[in-house]
């Protein structure tokens, strides 16, 4: 049975009430799903990179929603209710942030950047601070706390990762969930749709960037970022 379909995804119940089924689509969506279109075998790669990423980021106590792979588009998760906050860090200034702020991409700042996003389409995803998040009663002061401290060891942990793959993580957005245990783990998918991957030395873009900006080749660099994921 469906439970949800989102821009990305449909989940779907199991067999087990604490489970559910997620399955992953080819769709599109760019600037708030203004854009729409398909990236093929889209779905396949961010299925393989999400199960490749979870089981890693639970050896370094991360604690995730991922339970296992069922076929190329589908895995078994646990059953999380969303937390509605987008955590984003920033290694590199791109996209919208470079713009908004005047600096050029590809300029370093002087430390990591951590945003959150409050995750409500007809606003637009805006960005909120830690107080607005608070007020709106999505998330207390010492859960925020913990969820930062998630996204700096998952960062930590992937900067060295895809360095060692040669290629840069420029910046990349999770999304946390509360299982029935009430207990906070990271949700959603870490995926070429998620993460901004620039090859080292081209600074060749290997993510959505190329579907946002009709860059072509959307397709094989999405293949090219599970090829180096699988060797």
């Amino acid at each position: 049975q469906l439970l949800y379909e989102g821009k990305a995804k449909k989940v779907f119940t199991s067999n087990n009430p604490d489970e559910v089924v997620f399955y992953f689509k080819d769709d599109a969506t760019a600037f708030n799903a203004q854009k729409r279109g398909t990236i093929v075998n889209k779905g396949i790669v961010n299925n393989a990179t999400s199960a490749l990423f979870f089981p890693m980021l639970e050896t370094i106590g991360i604690p995730t929603h991922f339970i296992k792979k069922i076929s190329d588009r589908e895995q078994i998760c646990k059953k999380v209710s969303i937390i509605p906050l987008e955590f984003i860090v920033r290694n590199i200034f791109a996209g919208s942030t470079a713009k908004k702020l005047g600096i050029e991409e590809g300029v370093k700042p002087a430390c990591t950047i951590f945003e959150i996003c409050y995750k409500k389409d007809e606003l637009g995803d805006p960005l909120i601070n830690d107080y607005h998040a608070v007020a709106l009663g999505l998330a207390s002061h010492e859960e925020l706390q913990l969820m930062y401290q998630y996204a700096a060891k998952i960062n930590d942990f992937m900067v060295d990762y895809w360095d060692n793959k040669n290629i840069i993580l420029v910046d990349f957005k999770i999304e946390f969930g509360k299982n029935s245990s009430g207990n906070i783990v990271l949700a959603d998918e870490i995926s070429p749709d998620t993460c901004r991957l620039w090859e080292k030395g081209t600074l060749n873009k290997l993510d959505k960037d190329r579907f946002r900006r009709d860059l072509g080749g959307v397709e094989e660099a999405y293949q090219l970022i599970l090829k180096k994921m699988s060797h």
